[in-house]
């Protein structure tokens, strides 16, 4: 957010939550992008705050949390001394939520892979109406295909990332007989260590798809712990990934820190994983940005 946008946002979170009568002395900002994630001290709460234009999604992740509140999913909670909903203050949507207390230690790749498992099954026994992930492609595409809106990608990247994500999206999203209720970008920035284990955090990007979708988000050797992965799904699931991952780097109005690096490790790493995918993968479209 621009300087003077989260200095309001700081402030709704911080007055939503002492006007609910929870303790607010200090406010400490976790996360700073297109919404903010704010430790809220002493009351151990991490307010998740949004412009209203994320209303829906702010409003979406709630519920997701709260249809999984019964189960035995490894998530994050909301916080249980409020009302479980979203409060609009200041043009801003809050949530408030348990905060936890990181734990240094590195996430092993079985005890990332046994909790992703586990976030699946809980999932499974959730009835939510949520958008298919190839909705999230078919936007991605549209940013790639609109030299507007990404007028500095150079056209044989443009190519490549238009050939990925309309072969693989089209290949990948036709089959949903095993589609099921994922997390959406269970990456390791959404995964907490912490005391009570592995949580998953971000819960708005939940969406159906198989669950390969998923799994290509986490490190490599995850998926070597993951009972009954497709191994050939989930390659190509990696790099359509990767696809949309770079699709939103070169947009105009992105401002993800270190986009330039970025903007080139992307395309570097759709062509890494478009080679691992062998026979039927999607044309390159030309040589564009360089490896290495």
């Amino acid at each position: 957010m621009e300087a003077s946008e989260l200095r309001r946002a700081v402030e709704a979170g911080r007055a939503t939550a002492s006007e609910l009568g929870l303790d607010v002395d200090d406010v400490v900002v976790v996360h700073d992008s297109d919404r903010v994630a704010l430790h809220l001290v002493p009351c151990g709460v991490l307010a998740r705050v949004a412009p209203l234009g994320h209303l829906a999604a702010s409003e979406f992740e709630v519920e997701v949390a709260r249809r999984l509140a019964d189960g035995d999913a490894p998530v994050a909670e909301l916080d249980p001394r409020v009302e479980s909903r979203v409060h609009v203050r200041d043009a801003f949507a809050v949530s408030l939520w348990t905060y936890y207390e990181p734990v240094g230690s590195e996430i092993a790749s079985t005890d990332y892979a046994d909790a992703l498992l586990r976030h699946h099954a809980a999932l499974r026994q959730v009835d939510l109406d949520a958008p298919h992930f190839t909705d999230r492609v078919a936007l991605a595409l549209r940013e790639v295909n609109d030299r507007e809106h990404s007028p500095e990608l150079p056209e044989p990247d443009r190519r490549l990332l238009s050939d990925t994500l309309g072969g693989l999206g089209a290949a990948v999203g036709t089959d949903r007989a095993d589609d099921q209720l994922l997390h959406g970008e269970p990456h390791p920035g959404n995964l907490l260590n912490t005391r009570r284990g592995p949580l998953f955090v971000d819960l708005a990007t939940c969406c159906r798809g198989p669950v390969e979708f998923d799994l290509a988000h986490a490190p490599d050797d995850v998926a070597q712990h993951y009972r009954g992965a497709d191994h050939g799904l989930l390659h190509r699931c990696r790099a359509l990934n990767w696809a949309m991952f770079s699709a939103w780097r070169w947009r105009r109005v992105d401002h993800m820190p270190d986009r330039d690096h970025w903007r080139v490790e992307g395309l570097n790493r759709v062509r890494a994983a478009l080679d691992r995918c062998g026979p039927g993968r999607p044309e390159a479209g030309g040589a564009g940005t360089p490896v290495g």
